[in-house]
C-alpha cells in the first residue's frame, strides 16, 4: 500500500515522503495513528495544504525531546531484581519496564517501542541501551540490574559481581550461549523422533 507520511519515522522516510508499506503496517498503525494517509490524488493535495503545519509541529516534537535529553541522561536507571545463584533473573527486564521507570524517576514519558533494548534483559549486570525520544533525537543509557543496592553501587563503581566461581561477564556469555545448546539439544531429540 502507498501512503504519504505526516510524520517522519525512523527507517521509513521522512515528512512528505510517499513509500510503499504492507497493508498491515499500513492499517493497523501508520494510518490510525496519523503518521500518515493514504496516496491519493486528494491527499496528496491536501497534505500540500498542511505541509507547513505539519512541519511545524515535528520541529515543535523534536524540541520537545531535545528538552528531555538532560533529564533522561542523568537519570539513575537501577532495577532490583530477585535472581538465581549463577545471576540468572527470575524474570527478565523489557523495554516496558524501562518506559516505566523513566516516567517514574525523569517525569519523561516514553512508549516501549522508543526504548532500543534489542532483547530482554535476564540476568544481572550493566547494560547499554538507548532511548529514541524522536527519531532524530537518541540518547545512550546504562541500565544498571542486580538484587541489592549494593550490589548496584558495585556495578556503577565498575566493580564485576561474582556468583560462586563466575564473574557476571561470564554469567552474560552462558546466558547468550545457553539458547543455541537448547536449539541444538531440541533437534537432536526431533532426528532421535524420526528415526523412530
Amino acid at each position: 500500500m502507498k501512503v504519504i507520511l505526516t510524520e517522519k519515522i525512523t527507517k521509513l522516510g521522512n515528512i512528505g515522503d510517499a513509500v510503499e508499506v504492507k497493508t498491515g503496517y499500513a492499517r493497523n498503525y501508520l494510518l490510525p495513528n496519523g503518521k500518515a494517509m493514504r496516496y491519493t490524488r486528494e491527499n496528496v493535495a491536501l497534505f500540500e495544504a498542511q505541509k507547513a503545519e505539519l512541519t511545524a509541529r515535528q520541529e515543535a516534537a523534536k524540541k520537545n525531546a531535545e528538552a528531555n535529553v538532560d533529564a533522561v541522561k542523568n537519570a539513575k536507571l537501577h532495577m532490583i531484581r530477585q535472581a538465581g545463584d549463577t545471576g540468572q533473573l527470575y524474570g527478565s527486564v523489557s523495554t516496558r519496564d524501562i518506559a516505566r521507570m523513566l516516567k517514574e524517576i525523569a517525569n519523561v514519558s516514553v512508549e516501549s517501542a522508543q526504548v532500543l533494548l534489542g532483547a530482554p534483559i535476564k540476568s544481572v549486570g550493566a547494560f547499554d541501551t538507548k532511548i529514541a525520544l524522536h527519531p532524530d533525537v537518541i540518547v545512550p543509557v546504562k541500565i544498571f540490574v542486580a538484587q541489592t543496592q549494593d550490589e548496584i553501587d558495585a556495578l556503577v563503581a565498575g566493580k564485576s559481581l561474582t556468583f560462586g566461581s563466575k564473574k557476571v561477564e561470564e554469567v552474560e556469555e552462558a546466558a547468550e550461549e545457553a539458547p543455541a545448546a537448547e536449539v541444538a539439544e531440541e533437534k537432536t531429540e526431533e532426528v532421535a523422533a524420526d528415526a523412530e
